[in-house]
């Protein structure tokens, strides 16, 4: 049914299309797994990578391809859902060329990327998806943003989402658990907020990693892929947006900051830290907080474990502030 969801979403319907979201994303991995292979697109290993054999990319178009069906069948396909679908193809296209040249063992030029990642934003804006504004707790006043700071503020948040998503891709299943975690996060907000077709959009996300982590979990058969981790990133910024952002407060600004906690955290670290050394920060190495969690002794499994319990601290403390911000 693609019609409007009356009321509040009964748990049941969030269930269902999770598992179909997380059905076709499992499903449909074995078939692009197997074209991955047979094309030769695959993630070779280097210096600064810590995998040893080459791994089919392209994982991400089941990330897509799930997310866009189970939303656009099982919700309600109102502006959020197009504007994430039709960006959203934006960002995994742009993703597919810069990893089919890390598959020819070349670096794709960043600000290419960088420029469709706004332009994939905009697209965003365009579709009405944008921060517009902020409660005001002590003037008891709204303050609506002008057209101009709205537009900025939305292609912001959603490019830096987009790649700090994008940098945690780094060890296997911790993009993937990460968004999960992200996503869920979303929809009880969404949910405690009466935002039934946000909370269906952050449901089918949640469905399709979950559904890729199967394949991607250590030891790794699958890489989701600059294509995937972008996606991942881009439609979290966006229902944040639409969601968490709406109708915000001074305080529960925290809220989608705190619920994508672990990609800010970590790439506030990393941009520090290459800022300070003076080296660009779009060229990676292995100074990511898994990188520094793996050379004190974790192995992959063990550091993937303690950064999802770090996000699930951080998603608990996002749904606490939302709580005691109304």
């Amino acid at each position: 049914m693609g019609g409007r969801i009356a009321g509040m979403v009964p748990g049941w319907y969030l269930f269902v299309c999770c598992a179909v979201a997380a059905l076709i994303s499992n499903f449909s991995i074995p078939f692009i797994r197997a074209f991955a292979l047979r094309t030769g697109f695959v993630d070779r290993p280097n210096q600064r990578k810590i995998h040893r054999e080459p791994i089919p990319l392209l994982g991400g178009l089941a990330i897509y391809i799930s997310f866009v069906v189970a939303a656009g069948v099982l919700g309600h396909r109102h502006s959020t859902y197009w504007g994430i679908t039709a960006g959203g193809f934006i960002i995994f296209g742009i993703g597919v060329l810069d990893d089919y040249y890390k598959t020819r063992g070349r670096d794709f030029k960043a600000w290419p990327k960088f420029l469709m990642q706004i332009a994939a934003a905009i697209v965003l804006v365009l579709f009405h998806v944008r921060i517009s504004g902020v409660n005001l707790p002590f003037a008891h006043m709204y303050y609506a943003f002008p057209g101009w700071l709205s537009a900025v503020a939305t292609v912001f948040w959603v490019v830096a989402v987009t790649n700090m998503m994008n940098f945690l891709d780094g060890v296997d299943g911790l993009a993937a658990g990460i968004a999960a975690i992200s996503a869920l996060t979303l929809v009880f907000i969404a949910l405690m907020k009466g935002q039934d077709m946000m909370a269906m959009l952050a449901i089918s996300l949640v469905g399709s990693a979950l559904g890729f982590l199967k394949y991607n979990f250590h030891p790794a058969r699958i890489f989701m892929g600059d294509a995937g981790a972008t996606f991942l990133g881009y439609a979290l910024s966006a229902i944040a947006v639409d969601g968490a952002f709406k109708s915000a407060t001074i305080v529960s600004l925290a809220v989608p900051m705190l619920a994508l906690g672990v990609p800010i955290l970590d790439t506030l670290w990393v941009v520090s830290r290459r800022f300070k050394e003076r080296r660009p920060i779009y060229i990676a190495d292995k100074g990511h907080t898994f990188h520094l969690l793996m050379k004190s002794g974790l192995n992959q499994v063990q550091t993937v474990a303690i950064l999802y319990l770090v996000g699930v601290c951080f998603s608990l403390a996002s749904i606490l502030v939302e709580i005691v911000s109304h």
